[in-house]
């Protein structure tokens, strides 16, 4: 059974700094893609930041030169450093797998796995 499991989230005020972790489990870690995603109240799930297997990492234009997303295959975990926060980074973040495409579904699709989420709130 795959498990991510987020953790790291909570209160802070602006311009202050949270690290988030994600561990999974059931699924072999470094060949998938890994990412960031947040949900603000009312809004779409957009995502935030990502890392392949490969280590190259992308970013919302929104978050570049704050954020910072890296993993630890030894460790089966993602992490993703907020720094400079804004209240604007406020919302729900998941964590979501993406198995390579050697590993797909009986439809032809690479399979999706999510966290529960971990709340972050800029305020002060």
């Amino acid at each position: 059974q795959v498990q991510l499991v987020e953790s790291g989230g909570g209160l802070v005020q602006p311009g202050g700094s949270l690290r988030l972790s994600c561990a999974a489990s059931g699924i072999s870690f470094s060949i998938y893609d890994m990412n960031w995603y947040r949900q603000a109240p009312g809004n779409e799930r957009d995502l935030v930041a990502g890392i392949t297997r490969g280590g190259s990492t992308n970013y919302a234009d929104s978050v570049k030169g704050r954020f910072t997303i890296s993993r630890d295959n030894a460790k089966n975990t993602v992490y993703l450093q907020m720094n400079s926060l804004k209240p604007e980074d406020t919302g729900v973040y998941y964590c979501n797998a993406v198995s390579p495409p050697s590993i797909m579904s009986i439809g032809g699709s690479r399979y999706n796995y999510w966290g529960q989420g971990t709340q972050v709130t800029v305020s002060s």
